[in-house]
């Protein structure tokens, strides 16, 4: 859990930085965007400016430690069918919303075909540089720290995807209506960052994404690398991010409870599917012996 603690009070004070510095930073008038799309990413940049003087003084800066201790071709190779993989998982899921009713198909219009090839591609980017980071912090240096401070698998597993979980929502929003943009605005846009974590209607999409994070965590302490984790999280980003323009929700379906408010897919019923893959997972894979590089092996 201290290890977990240090970890978390890294992004927090990212995310302070970011807060003290958006008021400021949108009175110039160099930037034209909503306060909270200002704070959000410049939480980003300061947690990617500091992440390596970070993992340096956490004793994180091999390669090894960050899940890359695999040489690149196996790491291209693995990736490249965890993505395969990780786009059949999501389709599963997607298919069964769709049958159940809880989504159903958008309605095309003039240009949709252009509109969904560009949302593909950025899709397709935007998954493999979330894969990157997030496995690299929560999968790499997260767990390869609980487990080198004597942490069992389950503590390693548990903890960096509660961490994992939580900062999903721990994003600014838009201030009241009425409520200026000023130190106040902002200090009061900072302070309701926690407010979403404790909100009863995301506590499906908070289950189903601690148990994506468990499914990572054990396919990391398995295959001893992150090759395989960062093609599953770009597989379901890009399912995710191209589903949600082809369908839209059905508020009014009977099942629609499945389907969670985070991203109207991730919820209860991609908390089953993900958390009976993971069980599977862990009892049919074996630990790493050998150098074939799938999963359940050492490469």
């Amino acid at each position: 859990m201290r290890t977990t603690a240090v970890f978390f009070l890294y992004l927090l004070g990212s995310l302070m930085l970011a807060a003290l510095l958006t008021y400021p930073v949108l009175q110039t008038g160099w930037i034209d965007q909503e306060p909270q799309r200002v704070m959000g990413r410049l939480a980003q940049l300061f947690i990617l400016l500091g992440v390596w003087p970070f993992l340096r003084w956490s004793g994180l800066w091999d390669r090894a430690a960050l899940g890359y201790g695999i040489q690149r071709r196996a790491f291209a190779h693995a990736l490249t069918r965890g993505w395969l993989i990780g786009v059949a998982i999501l389709l599963v899921l997607v298919i069964c919303l769709l049958l159940l009713g809880v989504r159903v198909p958008a309605a095309w219009g003039p240009g949709f075909a252009a509109r969904l090839l560009e949302k593909a591609v950025a899709a397709l980017i935007g998954g493999l540089l979330i894969g990157l980071l997030e496995e690299t912090f929560f999968r790499g240096a997260l767990f390869t720290a609980i487990r080198r401070r004597g942490g069992g698998v389950a503590a390693a597993a548990a903890w960096s995807a509660l961490l994992y979980a939580l900062v999903h929502f721990l994003k600014p929003h838009a201030l009241p209506a009425g409520v200026a943009f000023d130190w106040a605005g902002a200090w009061q846009m900072f302070t309701h960052v926690f407010v979403g974590i404790w909100q009863w209607t995301h506590v499906d999409s908070l289950v189903a994404l601690f148990l994506v994070g468990i499914f990572l965590a054990l396919v990391r302490e398995r295959s001893g690398h992150i090759a395989w984790g960062v093609g599953l999280h770009a597989g379901w980003v890009f399912v995710i991010q191209v589903s949600r323009r082809l369908t839209d929700g059905n508020d009014g379906a009977p099942l629609a409870f499945l389907a969670g408010d985070y991203d109207g897919i991730i919820g209860w019923l991609a908390a089953l599917w993900i958390g009976l893959l993971a069980a599977a997972y862990w009892r049919l894979s074996r630990p790493r012996q050998g150098r074939s590089g799938a999963p359940g092996t050492e490469c």
